[in-house]
């Protein structure tokens, strides 16, 4: 089983700014993986992918390749961070490909989300960037809101041999219910038919009512994403410890399982891991296991 979206953070090693808003104020401390592995354990979570925090600097993509060589495999892959608009992104991918544990890098993302311009698709730079991304065989995360969407899959379809997997299906306003639903899904499909998308169970809980919420209000757009993508273009992440700020990890994996529509035994091995291991090319980047090692 793979948790393929958590986050850990040091607030005096990065610039985590955006948590000094009211909302983030139960998360507004440290999280390492002392704290998470507990979590997993009780959750039967092999291995992870850890998803850059917002805080922009290469030095935390950095920090989290060397956890991640020190985790004893738990952390298997990182999601690091890349300025799309910068001038040179692909000396900054090379520089996490020299770093000693720089083989656990499996994608990176930038915060499009911020971007007040939802046509943002049309900047030369930013398929420029992502071109950089593709040629170094790395997964490239979205990180959108709901009416980036239109613009997400004109990028797919613009490079069509990137690997791109949206994070928290595009933050739909769950919050809204069924009002929201039709507007996004229209969107979601447009995304969906480009194959080389998947997306990420994840994030969905703080999109609803944090004080209220039900797995109910999570069913239209979990069912609705497994209709669009299918199974094995879907997969489980947490966003612990964001999460925390609606619900516990045991209560959104709990309520993830229950809105998910009927499916088979292997149809959710695919969820909660299969689709990760893949496109995160996970397997291809695990050291030899002991056996292995002894032989």
């Amino acid at each position: 089983m793979i948790d393929a979206h958590h986050h850990l953070w040091s607030l005096s090693a990065h610039d985590y700014s955006w948590l000094d808003e009211a909302f983030y104020a139960p998360v507004h401390r440290d999280f390492g993986l002392a704290d998470l592995a507990p979590e997993l354990a009780a959750a039967g979570v092999d291995r992870t992918v850890l998803v850059e925090a917002g805080s922009g600097e290469p030095s935390e993509t950095m920090d989290f390749l060397a956890l991640a060589e020190a985790s004893a495999g738990l952390v298997a892959g990182v999601v690091g961070t890349i300025d799309l608009g910068s001038p040179q992104p692909g000396d900054v991918l090379d520089m996490y490909a020299a770093h000693p544990s720089g083989r656990l890098l499996v994608g990176v993302r930038d915060q499009l989300q911020a971007m007040p311009d939802a046509g943002f698709t049309e900047h030369r730079e930013i398929l420029a960037g992502l071109a950089a991304v593709a040629e170094r065989g790395l997964a490239y995360d979205l990180v959108v809101r709901a009416d980036q969407l239109p613009g997400c899959a004109a990028l797919t379809r613009a490079l069509p041999q990137l690997r791109f997997v949206l994070d928290h299906l595009g933050k739909p306003d769950v919050a809204s219910g069924l009002s929201a639903l039709e507007t996004w899904r229209t969107a979601l499909a447009q995304l969906a038919a480009c194959e080389n998308t998947t997306a990420k169970l994840s994030g969905l809980v703080t999109e609803a009512d944090v004080g209220h919420w039900t797995p109910e209000d999570l069913r239209p757009f979990v069912e609705t994403a497994v209709e669009l993508f299918g199974p094995r273009r879907v997969m489980f992440g947490s966003d612990w410890p964001v999460c925390l700020v609606a619900g516990s990890y045991a209560q959104v994996l709990t309520a993830l399982r229950a809105a998910l529509p009927a499916l088979s035994a292997d149809e959710l091995t695919e969820v909660f891991g299969g689709t990760a291991e893949r496109v995160y090319g996970l397997g291809e980047r695990r050291g030899p296991s002991p056996v292995e090692s002894a032989s």
